[in-house]
């Protein structure tokens, strides 16, 4: 009998995306609400994607193992 396709993790899937080299990106945190009190400098780095911590990126492509 044939093996069942694994799911993704549909939370994971909207927020992580693969690169071309394996690796997951992810976007910063805290860019939602209460802006008026966060500087223009601040809120400029919290817009950049940055890689997925080494330490995460094996657990990440258990959640997501097509992508």
């Amino acid at each position: 009998m044939a093996r069942q396709k694994l799911k993704s993790h549909s939370g994971a899937a909207k927020r992580f995306h693969r690169t071309g080299t394996g690796k997951f990106k992810r976007r910063k945190a805290g860019l939602r609400h209460i802006l008026t009190t966060k500087n223009a400098k601040r809120k400029s780095r919290l817009n950049d994607s940055v890689v997925v911590a080494k330490v995460d990126q094996t657990a990440l492509a258990r959640l997501l193992p097509y992508s």
